[in-house]
């Protein structure tokens, strides 16, 4: 019964995770009027995020297990 609930909070809380880390990234995706010369930069630190982003995730779910 323990696996169960343990099972379950871990599916729960990698979903929210996962469900969070996307909402962040398409608020953060969206444009806001950059001139061209910015957005070469802030295309870079976006990628930059999203690479953490997926780094936190995955060890998130290491830590889970």
């Amino acid at each position: 019964m323990n696996q169960i609930i343990a099972m379950l909070t871990r599916m729960l809380t990698s979903r929210a995770m996962n469900w969070g880390i996307r909402k962040g990234m398409s608020r953060m995706g969206k444009p806001g009027g950059a001139t061209p010369a910015t957005s070469a930069k802030q295309a870079r630190m976006a990628r930059e995020t999203t690479k953490r982003a997926r780094q936190a995730a995955r060890l998130t779910r290491r830590i889970g297990r």
